[in-house]
């Protein structure tokens, strides 16, 4: 039996991409930079080429398609840094998708220009890290229920580091709180993501397989029910 083919485009090197392989997906991943790591076919081009002729892809070749723009401009740390050099592809990204007339998936963080969104929490998928991530559809999604206070050790993975998560050791002089963080290795990363192929970097910018297994399988429904 054919699998359905998914298209990952802003592929990084293939956290959402393994997701979607276990939810039954054939994938092929698009990205502008060399991903030596990712476990499925890859083709190196711009994702959003504007002229189908200079396409690594065609519509036609697919069933459905996952997008991960650059979440930097959108990020807790880009509130922080204050830069204006990121780019904010959401927007570009959406009118191309929907330009394709297949079932789409647009991946971003939370506080990210996405429309309709419905959020999953890796707490709430049996994971190590909370690691809130919005999910934008053409198609009718479930999000996750995360866990009351998110309780619990997990980690943050995050800024090319591994982290504890933080607790409260103390109060400062004028009654701040001190917060202890221990910097843990990129091996406790991989085992609380559920990646095991990935470097410190490229983990810190990925998403956990578990995610996009999650939203495969509502999306599998959909192209099954439309076949």
């Amino acid at each position: 039996m054919t699998k359905p083919r998914l298209l990952d485009l802003f592929c990084g090197a293939g956290g959402a991409a393994m997701g979607y392989h276990r939810a039954g997906f054939e994938v092929v991943g698009v990205d502008i930079k060399p991903q030596p790591h990712y476990p499925f076919e890859f083709r190196l081009g711009d994702a959003l080429e504007p002229n189908p002729a200079r396409r690594c892809y065609a519509w036609s070749s697919f069933d459905a398609i996952h997008a991960s723009p650059p979440c930097q401009a959108y990020s807790i740390a880009n509130n922080i840094h204050q830069r204006t050099d990121h780019p904010r592809l959401i927007e570009p990204t959406r009118e191309l998708l929907r330009a394709s007339g297949l079932p789409y998936v647009i991946e971003n963080v939370p506080r990210a220009p996405l429309v309709d969104w419905v959020n999953v929490c890796g707490l709430a998928l049996g994971l190590n890290v909370k690691r809130h991530r919005w999910f934008e559809s053409n198609q009718v999604l479930f999000g996750t229920e995360c866990p009351k206070g998110h309780p619990g050790d997990w980690l943050l993975v995050f800024g090319h580091t591994v982290l504890e998560r933080g607790h409260q050791i103390g109060r400062t002089a004028k009654n701040g709180p001190i917060i202890r963080r221990k910097h843990v290795g990129t091996d406790r990363g991989r085992a609380a993501m559920g990646i095991d192929w990935m470097n410190r970097d490229e983990l810190s910018e990925s998403i956990p397989p578990a995610y996009t297994e999650f939203i495969g399988k509502q999306l599998m429904e959909v192209i099954s029910v439309a076949a």
